[in-house]
C-alpha cells in the first residue's frame, strides 16, 4: 500500500516541512482509504445511517480470497489427475506439510486434525494479504488493527471453544488455575487467568499489526529524507536502504504469517491439553 507515486510523496512531504515537524503524510500513505492504486476512487456506500463502503483494505482482502479460491481449485483439479504434485501443486503441499508438521501437529498434539483446516486457512490468508501489500501500488490489509483484531478474535473463540469441549465448561475453568497454591490465592489467580486468556488475542492482534505497518512506516521515511533534505547526495544511500528494508518485508511477510499460526495453535493446544 506504501508504494504510491513518487510525484505523490513528493508533494505531501512538501505539506509536511511546510508544516515543520509533522508527519501525518507517512499516515496518510499506510491508513485505509477509499482509492484503488491511486487510479479511481470507491464510491460511498450508507444504510440506515450506517457507512457501509468499501476501502482499500477490504478490496485488498477480496482480492486475496480469489486468488486462495483459484489456486486451491487447480491444486484440486490437480491431485485429481495424479497423485504425484507437480509445479505449483507440490509448491502448495510443502507449505501445507510444512503448517501441519512444523507447527500444528507439534504445539496441538493428540486431535490436531479438528484444528488443522482452520489454522491452514489462517496462514495462506494472512501470508496472500502480506504479500498483495507488498506489490507497488498495493495494500496490505493486515497492517489494519481491525484486520488483525478480527482474526485474534476468531482464533480466541477456537481456542476456548477447543478447551471447553475437550475439558467441559466447569473442567476447563478449573484447569486455569494452578495446582497446589494455597486457597486464599485462588480468587486473585482466577481473576490472572481471566485476564491472561484476554491477552493472549491482543497480543496476536498488536503483534501482526505492529510487524506488517513498521516496515511500510520506515520506507515511507527513507524516502521521505530525499525530500527533506532536498539534496541529491541522500538519493543513493534512501533508495539502498529502502531497498534493503523492501526485501527485509518480504521475510516479515512470510515470518509473521507463521508466528500468527504457530502461536494461534499453541493457544489451542494450551487450552485443550490442561494437563501439559
Amino acid at each position: 500500500m506504501i508504494f504510491n507515486t513518487v510525484q505523490e510523496i513528493k508533494d505531501t512531504v512538501s505539506v509536511a516541512v511546510e508544516k515543520s515537524e509533522d508527519t501525518s503524510w507517512i499516515l496518510h500513505h499506510i491508513l485505509d482509504s477509499k482509492e484503488i492504486f491511486g487510479l479511481f476512487t470507491l464510491p460511498e456506500i450508507h444504510l440506515f445511517g450506517i457507512d457501509l463502503t468499501i476501502t482499500n483494505h477490504v478490496v485488498f482482502m477480496w482480492l486475496a480470497l480469489i486468488i486462495l479460491g483459484i489456486v486451491f481449485a487447480k491444486v484440486s483439479k490437480s491431485y485429481k489427475k495424479s497423485l504425484v504434485p507437480k509445479g505449483l501443486t507440490n509448491f502448495m503441499e510443502i507449505l501445507i506439510l510444512f503448517v501441519r508438521d512444523d507447527i500444528v501437529k507439534p504445539t496441538i498434539g493428540k486431535g490436531y486434525e479438528k484444528f488443522l483446516p482452520y489454522l491452514l486457512t489462517v496462514f495462506f490468508f494472512i501470508l496472500t494479504c502480506n504479500f498483495l501489500g507488498l506489490i507497488p501500488g498495493g495494500s496490505t490489509a493486515t497492517s489494519n488493527i481491525s484486520v488483525t483484531a478480527t482474526l485474534a478474535a476468531i482464533s480466541f473463540i477456537v481456542i476456548q471453544a477447543g478447551g471447553i469441549i475437550k475439558n467441559g465448561f466447569l473442567g476447563y475453568f478449573k484447569g486455569l488455575m494452578p495446582h497446589g497454591i494455597p486457597s486464599w490465592l485462588l480468587p486473585i489467580m482466577f481473576v490472572v487467568e481471566i485476564l491472561g486468556l484476554f491477552t493472549k488475542p491482543f497480543a496476536l492482534a498488536i503483534r501482526l499489526f505492529a510487524n506488517m505497518s513498521a516496515g511500510h512506516i520506515v520506507i515511507l521515511a527513507l524516502l521521505g529524507l530525499i525530500f527533506i533534505l532536498k539534496t541529491f547526495f541522500v538519493v543513493p544511500v534512501s533508495i539502498a536502504f529502502a531497498l534493503f528494508i523492501y526485501l527485509l518485508e518480504i521475510l516479515v511477510a512470510l515470518i509473521q504469517a507463521y508466528i500468527f499460526t504457530m502461536l494461534s495453535s499453541l493457544f489451542i493446544g494450551m487450552a485443550v491439553h490442561q494437563d501439559h
